[in-house]
This record gives structure tokens, sequence and C-alpha cells, in this order.
């Protein structure tokens, strides 16, 4: 049987090949990366991840051709960024960074429609299309009840989904964005994510930014790329990424834990005593262990091989109650983890001191 090997389905419209980026300064360069190359594709979200100073806004700025590369070049369309006049540039790329608060005495229905200059000429009158797009726009990020406010009386996160709605008017193929839900709260940052990556499927752009929002990115992106001062920049899927061990070797640091399955990080508590927890697996079983684990106290689930005390147990019976036995008695019982947290530390201390007094009279040898 002919084994068939893998060939890419959608184009390739943005192509960095051994770009360095950074900035001029007084004597020289600052070099921020080097030695990029990467691609990005079509009806696709890409995610760029990474630490802050990792060169993530320097890198959006050059792809964008706000500033210049240091070295090597980037293609865009399979033409060199440089050799596109700013025209023509309006028309394949729009931006959204994160210092535009500084528009004032303008409606959002006003700088929304700025998005409509390339196509609008030079007196930048709206046809019916053009009002249509608008239209279509506002609606598309939930800001069509703030077409008539003007900007200065917008939150944050609502001029943020402003200049969102005015990228999305332009129309190009391609937009860049550099921490777009950085303002958002957290329903605002899923709904605004979900939304992107339909309009990279259903327009089939090219949708590339940078966030903070690693976890997010992971369940959304189509690709992710991770750049690290040291590390350099890995793209690729986020599950091939997890599975081979990538976005740990990036982001994991002490204190941490991260499920490749899931695609989650997770906080890492240290514990300083053992409690017995007994009941059937269940989403209050669950959370009643997440909880102790918090306040320091890691359950388990035999007291052999353990500092657990045979004396005291957490029983959930899974009928909503919570309840502690002492010495085969049960001495609290609960409707909430919060009450049971905070009634049964003492109790467990005491129980552990004694347990670990009891432990170090026996040796090895006993």
């Amino acid at each position: 049987m002919k084994i068939r090997t893998f060939a890419p389905i959608m184009s390739i419209s943005i192509e960095l090949k051994n770009l360095t980026t950074g900035y001029k300064v007084k004597g020289g360069e600052k070099v921020i990366a080097k030695n990029l190359n990467a691609s990005l594709s079509t009806s696709e979200m890409i995610c760029l991840l990474g630490p802050n100073g990792a060169g993530k806004s320097t890198l959006l700025r050059t792809l964008a051709a706000f500033q210049p590369a240091l070295g090597g070049t980037v293609e865009v369309m399979g033409r060199d960024l440089q050799k596109y006049s700013n025209k023509e540039l309006a028309k394949l790329v729009s931006v959204v960074l994160t210092d535009n608060s500084d528009i004032k005495n303008m409606t959002v229905e006003e700088v929304v429609a700025m998005g409509r200059s390339p196509y609008t000429g030079f007196w930048g009158r709206l046809n019916e299309k053009d009002k249509t797009v608008i239209k279509k726009c506002l609606g598309w990020v939930g800001i069509e009840d703030l077409a008539k406010r003007k900007m200065q009386t917008l939150s944050d996160g609502e001029r943020q989904k402003v200049m969102i709605a005015k990228a999305i008017a332009q129309e190009t193929p391609i937009i860049f964005l550099d921490e777009p839900t950085a303002y958002l709260d957290y329903p605002s940052k899923i709904a605004m994510m979900l939304l992107l990556h339909r309009l990279a499927k259903a327009l089939k752009k090219t949708i590339f930014m940078s966030t903070h929002d690693l976890e997010h990115a992971l369940q959304v992106a189509d690709q992710v790329w991770l750049i690290d001062p040291e590390k350099g920049l890995t793209t690729g899927m986020p599950e091939d990424l997890s599975l081979n061990g990538s976005i740990e070797s990036y982001f994991i640091k002490e204190g941490m834990t991260y499920d490749r399955e899931s695609c989650t990080f997770s906080i890492e508590h240290e514990t300083a005593r053992d409690v017995l927890v007994e009941g059937p697996d269940s989403q209050e079983y669950r959370l009643c262990c997440k909880a102790l684990v918090r306040n320091g106290l890691k359950p388990v689930t035999t007291t052999e091989g353990t500092l657990a005390s045979k004396d005291v147990k957490i029983r959930i019976p899974g009928d909503g109650s919570y309840r502690l036995i002492e010495q085969g008695r049960e001495s609290i019982k609960v409707e909430k983890i919060g009450h049971l947290v905070q009634m049964i530390v003492p109790t467990i201390t005491k129980y552990q001191i004694s347990a670990i007094r009891e432990a170090s009279n026996f040796t090895q040898y006993e």
C-alpha cells in the first residue's frame, strides 16, 4: 500500500524567512528575536504566546510594517512586505493595537466607519455597502447599542471592542491583534475569541493575535506560536505542542502543573497534613478534596503509608452533606464545604500531631 504524504490544504498568507526583529538604537541595534521561520495560513486563527518581554508586540508591529525588520524577510501573499505601498497594505492587513484609547469626540459608529477608508475614496463618503458592513460589524462584536456613544464615554473594554469592529469592517484578508482581550471581562474574552475564530473560518481570513490568555488560546486557536528569548519560536497545533511537551517547556514554573490531555494549567499547592476522605466519586467529593488541598490538607483514601490519623476522617456520602468522623462517631455534619473546612482544621491538626508522635516511636526494625 502506498503511503500518502501530508500536503497543506490551506494556502499560506504570510511567511517569515530568517526574520530578525528589534529596534535601531544609538550606536547599533537592539535584537529582540532572530532567525524566525514560520508561516501563517488562511482560514486560521493563530495565537502568539510568550512571557512579558519575549517580543510579541515587536513581532506583530514588524509583520504589520509599523517598524522595519533588522534582518530576513516577511512575505505577504507571496510578495515582500517592503514592496507594498501603504494603500495596498490597507486592503490586505488591518491592525488592532493596545494603545487605542486616545480617540475622542467621535461616535462608535464613526470610528468603525474609519475601517472603510481604503474603499471610500478621498472624500470618505459611505455608500450603502459600507453602511451595511459597518452595521454588521457592530452587531458581530455586540456593540450595536453603543453606536451613537462618544468614545470618551466608553470603558476600556468597550473601546477595545470598537477597535476590533473597525478592523473587521476593513475587510482585509489578514487581521493582526495585539492583546485584543486585555480589557475585557471573562465572558467577553470568551465571546471575542470565539467570534474571531468563526470569522477566520467563515470569511477565510488569517487572524493572528498576541495574548496572555494562555488557556483560552489553547482551547480556541487553530495554531499557536510559542516565543521565548532563550527557546526561540516553536509553532504548531495546540494538541501537538501539548503532546510533545513544548507548552510545558515554555510556561511551567514552580507551583504549577499542566494537564496535557485537557491543555489546562493548575496551581500546585503544598500540603502540611494528610487526612482520610471517604465517599463515592462525585462532584461533591472532588470539589471538597480541591478545597482541602488549598487549605493545606492532602486527601488520602487509606492511612497506610501516610501520616493520616486512623481516628479522624471526612465522609462525603454524596447526599449533599460533609461529615467529620472522630473515633468512629460523627462529630460534624454540614451542607457547605466552606463550613466543613473552617471547623475541621483544628481537629485534623490535633490528630495529625498525635499520629506524628506515634510514628516517631517506631524504627524500621520493629
